[in-house]
């Protein structure tokens, strides 16, 4: 039905009109120029009707539809001007085209006022044939086109209205349709519901395993720590034994060993990360030393690939105030990507300079694949890859790159990389602040290593007793007095029998935890005497808290470093030796 009302609608369009006659109204007062414009006018074949004042023409107008009026300006009574004032006062007239004839010259206010009343021509006296016979087939032809206009429009108009009636139709079998949909959306609702809280309690048990995962790792972390804590503590009693005898290998297995520990710090820190939660234990760092940890890191894959790394440092020392073994990490990240992503046999460079806004910039410039330039933008997004051969062999999860620039962030720098387009090299800046503005407060301590002269008498805790005895044996290495307790549940007997001055207790112990021991200590005759220190695998700002909080004096994360022993000795020492 629609289409076919349509295809009228399109016929009405195009359908071929024979032109009808249109009424032309003659108005003058003087028969001989009626004649006149009569035989000018018949060639045209519209029907043209006369009349001989403008009463008459009123009563001619009210009685036919004319497309244009020939009116006389000068005739007795009503003149041409009052005739047509009138005429297009009436609505059904007021657009009505009027041509003025005239024999006497008018002014041009008299024109004005012609045109004001709707005229829209004047022709003169001795009338020039064609020049009247053409305005007037003009404006009839318009009024032809206009007629035929209205028609196609009423036409189309009721076409229109046919359609409506059947689009309407069409609405409400739409409707009844949708009633029906809607009823069984509303069954189907009803299903959905049930499977969302299907989903809610599949959801909350995801979160739990969530919660589980995340404290296996917590857990998994601690308990590396404690075979990490022995080797820790051999690598500080072959330093305390050797003295101040350089030993390459030595620094190697420290720094190695240090980095070891931050990968178990990682295991914590993955939801970390990801939240932007990374937590940064500050000190005043050489850059030199940064770099160089991060080359040895880096260097077996450099080594690989047969690269060669050149390195050109400022001979004075940088210092940043900085978390050593993330900033190695930012440095040991930007090499790995650099070895990575370069042809075998590649050189590799490392520049750092200082500038005059207190900063330093590291750049480390490859000669590989290069970057193109849409890839600039997204080198830094997370499990970012580019899609290359090398970067398919040597694989990876695509965060390097991304964790480095979050670093360098928490250390109040950026990364900038920079890169020519494919194929020629890459380089990534590295700006930092450098550490002169760091508070006194937070530069590492400068402990003096308490020697025989100023004992301390130390009680190690720890139901490992590698780790025990290791921690012992370093501790009797700088002077002072030990004694070892594997079980939790003789410590009170050991403290009085052994009377020590400083306990390092573990946190994590079986049938007795170390928060335990601590309260039992504090509230035993001896513990206002006692400096407690927990040595444990947590090592979170919540977890310094929850020991100080639970009365303990000091918090060294396992495995503890060397520094951190002196530390706590020289605490107890420093005030006895004072006293002396």
């Amino acid at each position: 039905m629609a289409a076919s009302l349509n295809e009228s609608a399109s016929e009405l369009l195009v359908r071929p009109r024979t032109p009808r006659p249109v009424n032309v109204l003659l108005v003058d007062d003087q028969p001989s120029r009626l004649l006149t414009y009569r035989t000018i006018l018949e060639p045209l074949g519209e029907r043209l009707v006369e009349a001989s004042s403008g009463t008459e023409a009123l009563k001619r107008l009210m009685e036919e539809d004319f497309a244009v009026i020939l009116l006389d300006v000068n005739m007795p009574g009503m003149d041409g001007f009052d005739t047509a004032s009138l005429i297009h006062q009436h609505p059904r007239y007021q657009r009505t085209p009027i041509i003025f004839i005239t024999a006497v010259n008018l002014t041009d206010l008299d024109r004005l006022r012609g045109y004001k009343l709707g005229a829209v021509d004047y022709v003169m006296v001795p009338i020039i044939p064609e020049i009247l016979r053409s305005k007037v087939e003009v404006l009839c032809e318009l009024h032809r086109k206009r007629r035929e206009a209205q028609a196609l429009a009423e036409e189309l108009e009721a076409a229109n209205r046919a359609l409506l009636a059947d689009k309407a139709r069409e609405l409400e079998a739409l409707n009844d349709s949708l009633r029906r949909a809607n009823a069984e959306l509303a069954a189907r609702n009803d299903e959905l519901q049930v499977e969302i809280a299907e989903r809610r309690k599949a959801e909350a048990r995801l979160r739990e395993a969530d919660e589980r995962k995340n404290e296996f790792l917590a857990t998994l972390a601690h308990e590396l720590r404690n075979p990490l804590a022995p080797l820790q503590n051999a690598l500080a009693i072959r330093r305390i034994t050797m003295g101040e005898a350089a030993d390459p290998l030595q620094d190697t297995m420290e720094r190695q060993l240090r980095l070891l520990v931050r990968l178990v710090d990682d295991l914590l820190d993955v939801s970390r990360i990801t939240r932007g939660k990374m937590v940064l234990r500050r000190t005043l760092t050489p850059l030199q030393a940064a770099i160089e940890c991060a080359v040895d890191t880096a260097q077996p894959l450099i080594d690989d690939r047969g690269h060669t790394l050149l390195l050109d440092l400022p001979d004075e020392p940088v210092l940043l105030y900085a978390d050593p073994a993330r900033l190695s990490q930012i440095f040991a990240n930007l090499l790995n990507n650099a070895a990575k992503y370069s042809e075998p046999g590649a050189h590799i460079e490392v520049r750092a300079e200082r500038r005059a806004d207190h900063t330093v910039a590291v750049r480390v410039v490859d000669r590989g694949i290069g970057l193109a330039p849409h890839d600039l933008a997204t080198v830094f997004d997370p499990f970012r890859q580019v899609d290359t051969s090398a970067e398919r062999a040597h694989g990876g999860l695509g965060i390097g790159l991304t964790l480095a620039q979050r670093l360098a962030r928490l250390h109040g720098g950026r990364i900038e990389v920079h890169s020519d387009g494919i194929g020629c090299g890459s380089t990534f800046t590295v700006v930092l602040p450098v550490g002169e503005g760091a508070a006194e407060d937070d530069a590492p301590a400068r402990v003096p290593v308490v020697g025989t002269d100023t004992p301390v008498r130390v009680l190690v805790v720890d139901d490992n007793r590698d780790a025990a005895d290791t921690l012992a044996a370093m501790i009797r290495l700088l002077g002072h007095t030990v004694d070892c307790v594997y079980d939790p549940q003789g410590v009170e007997q050991a403290v009085e029998r052994f009377e020590p001055e400083l306990v390092f207790l573990d946190l994590g112990m079986p049938g007795r935890s170390g928060y335990d021991v601590a309260r039992a200590l504090r509230q035993g005759t001896r513990g206002d005497g006692l400096r407690l220190v927990a040595v444990t695998g947590w090592g979170q700002p919540e977890d310094h808290r929850r020991t100080q909080e639970a009365g303990f004096d000091g918090h060294l994360v396992k495995p503890p470093d060397l520094d951190g022993i002196r530390r706590m000795c020289a605490a107890v020492a420093a005030p006895r030796a004072a006293e002396l």
